[in-house]
């Protein structure tokens, strides 16, 4: 039986790369515990001073299938290269043709683009003919789309 992960992101303000991340990955933004209607509402009944309520976010795959990601937030901004990044598989893979794949990335770039992401390195073919254009979220997180 394999194990289940999360995969923890640290960041200055989870509610904003939550949202980014929910779009990039067409996630949902995680439902505040059953009785509540809103996380401020649970966050208040908590007795959680408003100042801390954007000190954690979390996105999850609604077809369950995909793992949760869960964002802190920390007092330190990210000073060098990721040493873990995500993939985000948008070509269609090594059977879709190379143009028909880059034409797929291209899109999904300009999507991402709209959501507040950045291009890091343009499209770059590796030598098994493989394409990806390596991306960084908001808070300047480099992942790669394929």
């Amino acid at each position: 039986m394999s194990t289940s992960i999360q995969v923890v992101i640290d960041c200055a303000d989870p509610a904003k790369l939550s949202q980014f991340w929910a779009t990039a990955l067409h996630y949902k933004l995680d439902d505040p515990p059953p009785g509540f209607d809103s996380w401020p509402a649970f966050l208040e009944a908590q007795g959680v001073p408003e100042s801390e309520w954007n000190s954690a976010s979390a996105v999850s795959d609604p077809d369950g299938n995909g793992p949760r990601i869960y964002f802190q937030q920390v007092p330190e901004a990210k000073q060098v290269k990721n040493r873990v990044h995500l993939d985000l598989n948008v070509g269609g893979g090594s059977a879709t043709p190379l143009e028909q794949r880059q034409e797929s990335i291209a899109s999904e770039v300009t999507r991402l683009e709209e959501a507040g992401a950045r291009v890091a390195k343009p499209g770059a073919v590796g030598r098994f003919g493989e394409y990806w254009v390596i991306m960084q979220d908001p808070e300047a997180n480099e992942f790669c789309l394929q």
